[in-house]
């Protein structure tokens, strides 16, 4: 069934008041596809009422699971809710846990075997988040992730959520007004709500205030000042009101000096609107006002008062912005919030085999996306260096690199072995994923250098010949796998100066045939 009638049909089914999911399954589609074609068409998502199940239908899934033995796999196969599977799996105190190694075994297995990734961890029942790990070699502990390259990423709070199960006497917490910022310790100087409990549990136990000072390393006057200040009328000191009652306290509104007006902020705005940046603003003004000591603002004080969300910033001024325009600010060395585009590290093109460059054996491949209107849509192009012979790789949702990875598994797995060697491709983030994509193929995978498109001169010029078909500004996605394969065959049939005046499909024959 063609992707089109495939829409239809869905479409079809969806008037018939059927949900999303309900339908893709009915037409055998993923229901994430479902979605994404509701989306584009501009419909609202329906919501499906309670199912409500018989008690046949509850044996059945009894029967499948003894035999099976996994939850997952037999909701699927009913079309039964998994949530609801699980929640009578567990009343009926059925628990299917299975070895995390056995499963990343086995995924690895099969994707080793050239199944996609999508099959390979629908085959063995694991999740689309576990299946990304496994395919690029990240490990899981509790509390964080081990990368290949050695680093550890841990997850935030997962040490103060695992003291919930620690005992009492350890006076650690992990209420969630802690996890959500407040009760984080602010400093080393200031009592924090752990410490607050535990004057509370030694006051209740007799000890005095130096004693207490004493075991937690303290001054007695601070006990003292704790107790008499924060201490409730009636029913004594609570630790969680001591805590909040001290956080009000430590509260101090403090308006910018930029937000002010007067000669300071009249000259940081100049400055603006004549498009200096903060930093040529704050050197400046310490230049022109070298006595006057009040007439001072570092680049940071002017950054904050220009993406403050007070009614006075300096953004909300007319014509007074910075450079870029942007409405908020951008992070810039905040690890958590910035990446590597490549987890793995990359195998430069410098390493590539000399054998490459000779042009003399077909399986050494050059690689790229053509991109539409707005990249919002693309079609992977790769195409052998000796023999010039095209495929095409048909991006149905997007160009991320999990799309993209399984685009390129299943275009190239099909291929016999003496046309899979290499890959050059430039350093495009929809390739992160390269390493599932060598393990899968068997490919070894290359990167050009940065702004290098010149390395994968074979791959420019066929992508300047595709325009001639797909026309820079259009939507690619109207394009079926169907239409990409007649133009593939329709290049691969053209003659070529630098063959001879051979066509592609005739050279690559004659690689494959000669000894």
């Amino acid at each position: 069934m063609s992707l089109s009638v495939q829409k239809r049909r869905f479409f079809a089914i969806m008037d018939r008041g059927s949900t999303i999911r309900a339908a893709a399954i009915e037409v055998g589609v993923s229901p994430n596809a479902g979605y994404n074609w509701v989306k584009k068409a501009g419909l609202a998502a329906r919501r499906a009422t309670p199912r409500v199940y018989s008690d046949v239908e509850k044996a059945e899934f009894f029967r499948l699971l003894g035999e099976q033995g996994n939850v997952s796999a037999v909701a699927r196969q009913l079309g039964f809710v998994r949530v609801t599977c699980y929640k009578w799996a567990h009343q009926a105190g059925v628990f299917t846990g299975r070895s995390i190694d056995a499963q990343r075994d086995e995924f690895l297995r099969l994707r080793g075997e050239g199944l996609s990734r999508v099959d390979a961890a629908g085959r063995v029942g694991a999740d689309k988040r576990s299946a990304h790990d496994w395919d690029n070699g990240i490990r899981q502990f509790y509390g964080g992730r081990v990368y290949p390259d050695g680093r550890v990423v841990s997850y935030p709070y997962a040490e103060r959520i695992a003291r919930v199960k620690r005992p009492r006497t350890t006076y650690l917490v992990a209420d969630r007004a802690e996890l959500e910022g407040l009760e984080q310790p602010i400093h080393e100087r200031f009592l924090s709500l752990q410490e607050r409990e535990q004057i509370h549990d030694l006051r209740h136990a007799g000890c005095s205030m130096r004693s207490i000072g004493r075991q937690m390393n303290r001054s007695a006057s601070t006990i003292s000042r704790e107790l008499a200040r924060n201490s409730t009328a009636g029913v004594g000191y609570l630790p969680y009101g001591a805590h909040r009652r001290a956080a009000g306290r430590r509260t101090r509104p403090h308006v910018s000096k930029l937000h002010v007006a007067g000669a300071l902020r009249d000259y940081v705005v100049a400055g603006l609107v004549k498009r200096w940046s903060p930093e040529q603003v704050s050197h400046r003004m310490a230049k022109d006002f070298a006595v006057d000591g009040a007439m001072r603002a570092c680049p940071e004080t002017i950054y904050q008062a220009i993406y403050s969300e007070h009614p006075d910033a300096l953004a909300r001024q007319p014509r007074c912005s910075t450079r870029w325009a942007r409405i908020r600010r951008e992070p810039r060395r905040d690890p958590a919030r910035r990446t590597k585009r490549f987890v793995d590290p990359m195998t430069p093109i410098q390493d590539r085999p000399a054998a490459v460059e000779q042009r003399d054996e077909a399986g050494h491949w050059e690689g790229d996306l053509i991109v539409g209107t707005l990249h919002r849509s693309a079609i992977a192009t790769v195409v052998d260096r000796a023999s010039r012979f095209l495929l095409l790789v048909h991006l149905e949702v997007d160009h991320c690199a999990t799309t993209v990875s399984n685009g390129l598994i299943g275009t190239m797995n099909p291929l016999p072995p003496t046309l899979r060697r290499t890959l050059t491709w430039d350093q495009g983030a929809e390739l992160s994923e390269h390493r599932s994509i060598a393990h899968a193929t068997g490919l070894e995978i290359y990167f050009c250098d940065a702004g290098s498109p010149w390395q994968r001169g074979t791959n420019e010029n066929t992508n300047g010949l595709l325009r001639q078909y797909f026309p820079k500004g259009t939507d690619l996605s109207t394009h079926t796998r169907d239409d990409l394969e007649l133009v593939a065959a329709e290049l691969n049939a053209r003659p070529r100066k630098a063959l001879g005046w051979d066509t592609p499909s005739e050279r690559l024959d004659m690689l494959l045939s000669s000894p």
